[in-house]
């Protein structure tokens, strides 16, 4: 047995199982968990049509809570002292929200809604703010996308570390084709870290 051991699988199976519990229903996805509006699957949009119904914009928002923490070296049990193994710091945990945009622009063809199309180049406006429960925003993120193909997909960091526990926020979205229309919705968010903690208590904590 090595002298030193880093428990990397030790914190991946923290990993895994911490990813879905955020307080909501949450999917699992590379790089953490994340909150979708609307609900279901990877292709689950929202949509509207411009008024002469030639034209379609959908939208969807994954809000990315992104948990942060630091490691520390703990040591083994009393038997095995030197049997070191590194864990989750739960005084270090936060957040660090990123928000993932994806759209499909169609056009009509000849017959409205009937036969469409999606190609070309497409102006695409991605937003996001954050509020906390009094309504006041704490973060926000907004940017122009010139010459996307009709259907794609961008994340946005939001650069504002939000800290634990700190109650329910909600998170407003839209995505705009220019010329087209705007669509968008909200999605509430818990800030609990306090399954973390017990993760991290339960899966790094004295061991016998």
């Amino acid at each position: 047995m090595k002298r030193t051991r880093i428990a990397a699988l030790a914190l991946a199976t923290a990993s895994a199982a911490l990813a879905p519990l955020l307080g909501q229903a949450a999917t699992a996805a590379e790089g953490g968990a994340y909150l979708q509006d609307p609900a279901s699957g990877e292709k689950s949009m929202k949509s509207m049509w411009t008024k002469d119904e030639m034209h379609k914009v959908e939208g969807q928002l994954r809000f990315h809570p992104g948990v942060q923490y630091k490691t520390v070296t703990r040591p083994g049990p009393a038997a095995a002292p030197d049997y070191e193994r590194r864990s989750g710091d739960p005084k270090t945990l936060a957040w660090l929200p990123s928000y993932e945009f994806a759209w499909s622009v169609s056009d009509s063809t000849l017959v409205k809604k009937a036969v469409t199309v999606k190609e070309g180049a497409h102006p695409i406006v991605v937003h996001a703010v954050l509020r906390n429960a009094d309504r006041v925003k704490v973060g926000e993120v907004r940017k122009e996308l010139a010459g996307k193909p009709p259907t794609g997909r961008e994340k946005v960091a939001g650069g504002k570390r939000i800290a634990c526990d700190t109650g329910e926020y909600t998170v407003e979205w839209s995505v705009t084709r220019s010329g087209y229309g705007t669509l968008g919705g909200t999605l509430r968010w818990n800030s609990s870290c306090e399954q973390y903690r017990t993760a991290f208590a339960s899966n790094h904590g004295p061991q016998r």
